[in-house]
């Protein structure tokens, strides 16, 4: 079964952002799936990215904050992430599609025991209108795939957030 493995260690950076301050680990699936996605320090988050308009009902810092953390990192980096597997020293890549992020949101806060119902909205949310922010982090990053031979994924920041020197 899917489970936290850490802490979530967070310092408060400006507004709505929040600094991941310590590796944070989360389980995906099956007790043996040997899956692990590492958020690493650093990361910056703002939980879950709900219109002020529903805070009353679903604030961005709620129960399901953990869950909304491993969210953001998997759309900061389009799915693609080292994996750490059980059985193995070293991390490889692992591929995501944009459902399957969405799903492990939902996992995750079955997890936290959030409710039905808010499950359900969150899910829901993040299944209509997160593909805005999957397609503001795909014009960030270029990914440059390589199969099935060479295996090889790199995720590179865009030339335009890179100035270059004069």
């Amino acid at each position: 079964m899917s489970s936290f493995l850490t802490p979530l260690k967070l310092e408060y950076v400006d507004g709505r952002t929040w600094k991941v301050d310590a590796p944070f680990r989360y389980d995906v699936g099956a007790e043996d799936s040997g899956e692990s996605i590492v958020v690493p320090a650093g990361t910056l988050t703002d939980f879950a990215s709900i219109p002020r308009f529903f805070w009353r009902l679903l604030p961005p810092t709620g129960e399901y904050g953990k869950a909304a953390v491993i969210h953001d990192w998997l759309y900061q980096n389009l799915g693609i992430i080292q994996q750490h597997l059980a059985y193995d020293v070293s991390p490889r890549l692992r591929e995501y599609t944009r459902k399957q992020c969405d799903d492990i949101f939902l996992d995750a806060m079955s997890v936290l025991g959030v409710p039905a119902w808010k499950k359900r909205a969150m899910h829901g949310a993040v299944r209509a209108f997160g593909w805005s922010a999957w397609n503001s982090h795909r014009q960030r990053l270029s990914v440059v795939r390589s199969y099935p031979s060479g295996n090889v994924v790199c995720v590179i920041p865009n030339e335009q957030e890179n100035p270059t020197q004069q």
